[in-house]
């Protein structure tokens, strides 16, 4: 009881062993793996991205209108579509944001 009683006060002494998330972010690791951003002034549209993406996370539409969607719930953050990519308009982006 009395060993109890000791913690408490020796935790109401000592610092926050957490963050306050919202007021501190914690910065990203190195090497961390992010968000998926796509450069589309760069992008040809060939869908090389969508073929080999294992989670069928991306859809790149070639007619009539060139369009590039990410399905955010879907994809898991492999970067394979990167390391594929012939134009090299994919890249990761370490500050992850949920999707809006």
């Amino acid at each position: 009881m009395f060993t109890l009683i000791g913690n408490v006060f020796k935790n109401l002494r000592s610092k926050y062993a957490t963050r306050l998330y919202p007021y501190e972010v914690r910065e990203s690791f190195a090497g961390s793996r992010g968000k998926l951003e796509i450069d589309p002034d760069i992008c040809i549209y060939c869908g090389i991205c969508a073929k080999r993406c294992p989670a069928n996370a991306i859809a790149v539409t070639r007619k009539p209108d060139k369009t590039w969607t990410l399905d955010p719930y879907r994809c898991i953050v492999c970067s394979y579509c990167i390391d594929v990519c012939p134009k090299k308009c994919l890249h990761m982006n370490a500050k992850h944001r949920s999707p809006e």
